[in-house]
């Protein structure tokens, strides 16, 4: 029993290996793949044909000769299936439909007002049945749901501590399974980030680098080795939480002076509201709208606001790049609306700060990937267990994991 569970294990293997290479170097011959992942010419024949079976690759065309026949190319099939992937903000839910090459064929875009878990939890699962209705057909329809969540996430998807929705040890994963007949899979927002764009922006050039999330509140995703670094307990990444002013502002996590309380969105519209330039009411997407909008006019009191938003921003980037030396610096969501102003003052600040040695070895990026880095990778959550586990198995003729 124990050799047909270790053969059974050696194929799942074998198959993601080839199924990878297909889909990170195709157009790709079956001679190649042997080439290059060390795989007997006859596995590799065999468990191709099982993958064009499976509609997850296919033939297309020929490609050079070196020598002798032309090599039939092997491209992966990224329409094969779908996957959702949404982004929880505090003022916000994105939901994202994208193929297994995480390109978005839909999307949804609605407003919170309320944070409460029944609203979020029913405007999930309203998104998740929308986004299956404009479903394109194919073989595999829609293999998984990923949230990202702007807070702590243990790795059974529960939430222990979200403050600025007002969450704390909220089930969310056990939930939303309970509603939604898909595997699901949830994460911290900032982690979903960097996949994101790790995956598909402008992590893919680097092994090392942190993601820094720069919204309503801060938060950060740790690539190290091209792999996501949890810590010990999964719930790395909580920079923003980082004390940065002895006695300073209190903040929602029961601490004060953090360094979100100085550099985030929350900061930008308090300083902005304590001006003058928004009334009190103007909070959200219409308070940072109306702060572009003035500093495009050139508005002097909104360009220094953002300007200093992009110095606090600056300080703690440098302790991060200081502390972990990664290759980058990848800074993403709400504030990226801002970078024609933080841009400039943020690199001065961690010029000013940051480590020569250290600054000479690491770049400092805007996420590709725009305002949808956490939800493409949220999505490739579900892409990577279908693609690596749940799918590898049932080609195994094991029963895949479906929580």
């Amino acid at each position: 029993m124990k050799v047909t569970g270790d053969l059974q294990l050696v194929k799942r293997m074998n198959k993601s290996i080839i199924l990878d290479k297909i889909r990170n170097a195709g157009p790709i011959s079956r001679a190649a793949i042997s080439a290059e992942t060390g795989l007997n010419k006859g596995t590799v024949s065999n468990l191709v044909s099982e993958l064009i079976e499976e509609q997850l690759i296919m033939e297309t065309g020929t490609g050079a000769s070196s020598g002798g026949r032309k090599p039939v190319m092997l491209l992966f099939r990224a329409g094969a299936g779908f996957a959702i992937g949404i982004d929880l903000g505090v003022n916000y839910l994105r939901a994202a439909l994208t193929d297994l090459e995480g390109r978005i064929v839909e999307e949804l875009l609605h407003p919170l007002a309320d944070t409460s878990l029944h609203l979020i939890t029913q405007l999930i699962c309203e998104s998740v049945s929308e986004l299956q209705r404009r479903l394109p057909a194919s073989p595999y329809g829609i293999i998984g749901v990923g949230i990202g969540v702007p807070g702590m996430v243990d790795g059974s998807g529960s939430v222990i501590s979200a403050p600025n929705l007002g969450w704390r040890d909220v089930e969310l994963r056990a939930a939303l399974q309970a509603a939604i007949p898909l595997p699901v899979w949830i994460d911290n927002e900032a982690n979903a980030g960097a996949l994101g764009e790790k995956r598909f922006g402008a992590g893919q050039a680097y092994a090392h680098f942190i993601y820094v999330s720069a919204g309503i509140g801060i938060g950060a995703g740790i690539i190290l080795n091209d792999a996501l670094f949890r810590g010990s307990g999964g719930l790395s990444g909580e920079m923003g939480h980082m004390t940065i002013e002895t006695n300073g502002r209190q903040c929602r996590c029961g601490n004060a002076g953090c360094w979100e309380m100085y550099a985030s969105e929350n900061a930008l519209l308090h300083a902005a509201q304590q001006s003058g330039l928004l009334a009190p009411d103007e909070a959200g997407d219409i308070g940072l709208d109306r702060m572009t909008k003035l500093a495009a006019s050139g508005d002097p009191e909104a360009i220094r606001l953002f300007a200093d938003i992009g110095t606090m921003l600056g300080i703690g980037i440098a302790g991060i790049m200081n502390s972990f030396n990664p290759q980058a610096v990848v800074v993403g969501n709400r504030l990226l609306l801002a970078k024609p102003w933080i841009a400039a003052p943020l690199k001065q600040a961690v010029e000013q700060r940051g480590l020569r040695s250290h600054l000479r070895q690491t770049d400092i990026v805007f996420a590709e990937l725009g305002l949808r880095s956490a939800a493409l990778g949220a999505a490739s959550l579900a892409i990577e267990q279908f693609l690596q586990n749940d799918h590898a198995a049932r080609g195994a003729g094991e029963e895949p994991s479906r929580t």
